[in-house]
């Protein structure tokens, strides 16, 4: 058990430098500009963790390095490494292979922190290989190393890592290699040395010769079932605990952990529980959402605690602040039998949405055996709260063994360092404010869909006539504003002035039709909006010529996009589009014909990305190309039709142009009215 960073990070360091054939790093964050040894390592590598890797690297042939990062939302962007630099400093050396894995549901993020060297040695815990991580077990509040990567000094952090050779680092290299070919990574290195010894010196080994559990949290995505271990792991311990429970965590949010224990409080001689956790959550925005959350699991467990078995209580580390260490870690010990260590909060999220790893120990085999990895856990749970209470761990342990859990810290709490009573209270009105624990901290996987459908009022769902009547009116101005200035000095620069004059051109050539489709096929490709396409074929050849020719290069420019789409495959049009454009192919994948309707009478993205969606969403293409030409052809018909009177009013006004006109916008209308009321039919059937 490694407490805080500065073992971690220094074995980290040590550990990369024997590597021979390969390193991989699984990250929730990760800078490639920290400095694991911020005084400096003085081992002949250069310092910030980009560069150190790329000299070892350099210096062995047969060594990769696979670095698999969270691909965050944008959300935390100002709290990471600027991207551009950040993914061109990874990518420098060809054998630093980085991916950036966005393989996850909405809302969810890949949380696990593994780091793993040739299958032989293996890191697993809170800490990420990032900035403003680095502390000692002394926290001392004028430490001059505790400075991020702009020399900024930061907060005292407190987190927990644990180390693990053997049969657990191969299974850790396994776990690593299926996350990286789930997120698209190349092929892995397989290391071909079981029998290398890769302990570092600088680590005391606190037990050896015992099996070591690997408990996971994965949610079910992509037709994958979830994989809940983490969770079971902790309602059986809490289930089965005698004595006490101890948890040291960031957070406190889940009502499925909260209910275990307020089953086991509500027991005359059920277990004592004490929960570290920070005096505050980390900045404003966790402070009012998952704070406010463990606020109301607290008083839960208050109200519970019949028998006063129950304590949360914060680390102080001087008399002048009680709030100044940042508790990051993830760990829990059930009486002297059960450790865990990992990356897994108590909060919902840890238990079924996001990625976890954690580490678990139990005193389990023949008599001898259980006696002495008893004695090594209890050995390990002392040394973490001797760190809390200024106290030797031999000491800990022997109050501990006197007078129980909670009176150890009391006992032991009379120092200016020491564990302080928290109750964490929040502002009625925040409370009210704060949604129940779904949105913030939900106990399964988001469905976007069902969670608008469930967090938006139907009513407030449907002003939808006013929108595309809004967008209809935006239509018709930008059009009769872009016509009116065709022969003034900003002509150059209207592109439908320009795609009227390449239409016209195309107009005077044999087989003009099959030239306009090519011409909207490669205005396709090029991203030209569909809409100035249409229109500008409209005012060159009429209503009914110009809709059916502006249908069928419409119809052509779709199936080519699609086929690019198929062609490229869903996660290249992920990673060239973005994340959140997995949403629309979600959507057109699973309602086929309605869907592609919807998003053609709808601007929901722009034409030419919906093709290439669409293809790499595995709709079938039939269902494509119906629901293309079902969505567009009413469109078509009334933009061209518009175009040409529009022209036509303008060069030749008359009472009958304009009420030609005028009747042309009012069927705009009309169909935006009942294609607003089509979809609320289907949704009220769906």
């Amino acid at each position: 058990m490694l407490l805080d960073a500065q073992i971690f990070f220094s074995a980290v360091r040590k550990a990369i430098r024997q590597a021979r054939r390969c390193i991989f790093i699984l990250s929730w964050d990760i800078d490639s500009r920290v400095w694991l040894v911020p005084e400096g390592a003085a081992d002949g590598y250069p310092e910030p963790l980009g560069d150190f890797l790329h000299a070892v690297l350099a210096e062995r042939r047969e060594l990769h390095a696979y670095v698999l990062n969270w691909d965050f939302t944008m959300l935390y962007a100002m709290e990471r490494e600027w991207l551009p630099a950040f993914r061109l400093g990874w990518r420098a050396h060809p054998r630093l292979h980085f991916l950036m894995d966005g393989r996850h549901p909405v809302g969810a993020s890949h949380h696990q922190k593994v780091i793993v060297i040739d299958d032989a040695l293996a890191f697993v815990g809170g800490l990420d290989l990032t900035s403003a991580r680095w502390d000692t077990p002394a926290h001392a509040p004028g430490e001059l190393r505790r400075r991020d990567v702009d020399g900024k000094a930061y907060a005292p952090f407190h987190d927990v890592q644990a180390a693990v050779d053997g049969e657990t680092a191969r299974l850790l290299g396994a776990l690593c290699r299926d996350r990286w070919r789930r997120a698209g990574g190349c092929a892995s290195v397989e290391p071909t040395l079981p029998d290398m010894h890769a302990w570092p010196d600088c680590l005391d080994a606190d037990l050896t010769d015992i099996s070591v559990a690997i408990s996971r949290t994965v949610p079910a995505f992509d037709g994958r079932c979830g994989v809940n271990e983490i969770r079971q792991l902790h309602l059986d311990a809490i289930a089965s605990a005698q004595k006490s429970l101890l948890f040291e965590n960031q957070y406190f949010t889940s009502g499925l952990i909260a209910d275990a224990l307020a089953r086991r409080l509500a027991e005359p001689l059920g277990p004592e529980v004490l929960l570290i956790s920070p005096n505050k959550q980390s900045g404003w925005l966790e402070e009012v959402t998952m704070g406010v959350l463990r606020t109301r699991q607290h008083d839960r467990l208050r109200r519970a605690d019949r028998h006063h078995h129950y304590r949360m209580m914060s680390p102080q580390l001087d008399e002048m602040d009680a709030g100044n260490l940042n508790v990051h870690s993830k760990v829990f010990f059930a009486d002297d039998r059960l450790l865990s260590i990992g990356s897994a909060n108590l909060s919902n999220r840890s238990m079924a949405c996001d990625t976890e790893c954690n580490l678990c120990i139990e005193a389990a085999g023949e008599a001898h055996q259980r006696e002495r990895i008893a004695a090594g856990i209890a050995r390990m749970r002392a040394r973490l709260l001797a760190e809390h209470l200024a106290a030797a761990p031999e000491l800990v342990q022997q109050v501990f063994s006197d007078k129980g859990l909670l009176a150890t810290t009391q006992y032991l709490g009379q120092k200016p360092r020491r564990l302080v009573a928290l109750d964490p209270l929040a502002a009625p009105e925040l409370d009210a404010l704060i949604p129940q624990q779904s949105l913030f901290d939900p106990t399964e996987p988001i469905d976007p869909e069902a969670l608008i459908a469930r967090l938006v009022p139907r009513e407030s769902r449907q002003p939808l006539v006013r929108r595309l009547m809004g967008l209809v009116m935006l239509t018709v101005f930008l059009m009769a504003a872009a016509i009116s200035l065709r022969h003034t000095s900003l002509q150059a620069y209207l592109n439908l002035h320009a795609l009227v004059l390449l239409a016209g051109d195309l107009r005077e050539l044999a087989l003009a039709p099959l030239w306009i489709m090519l011409a909207f096929v490669i205005g396709g490709l090029l991203m030209v909006p569909v809409t100035l396409l249409i229109a500008a074929t409209g005012m060159v050849f009429g209503t009914f010529p110009g809709a059916w020719y502006a249908l069928a290069g419409s119809v052509l420019s779709a199936a080519t996009g699609y086929l690019l789409g198929a062609m490229l495959g869903r996660d290249t049009v992920r990673r060239m589009m973005g994340v959140r454009i997995r949403r629309l192919s979600l959507r057109i994948a699973r309602r086929g014909v309605i869907a592609m309707i919807i998003v053609r009478t709808l601007p929901l993205a722009p034409y030419s990305v919906v093709n290439i969606v669409a293809g790499a969403s595995h709709i079938r293409q039939s269902d494509f190309l119906i629901g293309t030409v079902l969505g567009m052809l009413p469109g078509i018909l009334l933009t061209t039709a518009f175009a040409e009177h529009l022209l036509m009013a303008i060069h030749q006004p008359s009472h009958r142009t304009l009420g030609i006109l005028i009747i042309v916008v009012l069927l705009l209308i009309a169909v935006a009215v009942a294609t607003a009321r089509m979809m609320r039919r289907q949704q009220h059937y769906r």
